[in-house]
């Protein structure tokens, strides 16, 4: 079974994941480098269906687009997700990484206050800071709702 367009990350938790994310973002010097960095994670992420860009898979909350799936397979909830916008296409990147193909448990106990550490939540627009954590929450909801 493919795992597209489920993201599955290599790290092998979620506290793995964010570890590895905070290293990646301190090698850049400033800001404008770490969204050229994100933005290139979501370009990288597997297509999305077009069939799941409708209202039933938009998250609410953002201002830009949002879309995302979940999918429930051996224990472990995968999900795939996709922005209109570029920068946002790269936090669903990061999310996805942290979160998907992890167990109920292991999401729900990672709570999304790992943005504001990262520096994530700071160096976004309000609105955007916002999506994100919209974003988090979204994903935590379907896993308690599993």
């Amino acid at each position: 079974m493919t795992n597209a367009p489920f993201f599955v990350a290599s790290e092998p938790t979620a506290a793995a994941a964010i570890a590895e994310i905070g290293e990646e973002l301190a090698l850049f010097d400033d800001w404008e480098d770490r969204y050229g960095y994100i933005i290139g994670l979501g370009k990288k992420l597997a297509p999305f269906p077009a069939e799941w860009l409708n209202d039933a898979h938009r998250v609410p909350g953002c201002q830009s687009r949002v879309w995302m799936e979940a999918e429930e397979r051996d224990g472990a909830l995968f999900l795939a997700g996709v922005s209109d916008a570029a920068i946002v296409s790269g936090l669903v990147a990061l999310l996805l990484r942290v979160y998907s193909g992890r167990p109920r448990d292991e999401i729900l106990a990672t709570d999304p206050a790992f943005l504001k550490e990262l520096g994530l939540i700071e160096a976004l627009s309000t609105n955007r800071g916002n999506g994100i954590a919209a974003m988090a929450r979204a994903i935590r909801e379907r896993a308690a709702a599993v």
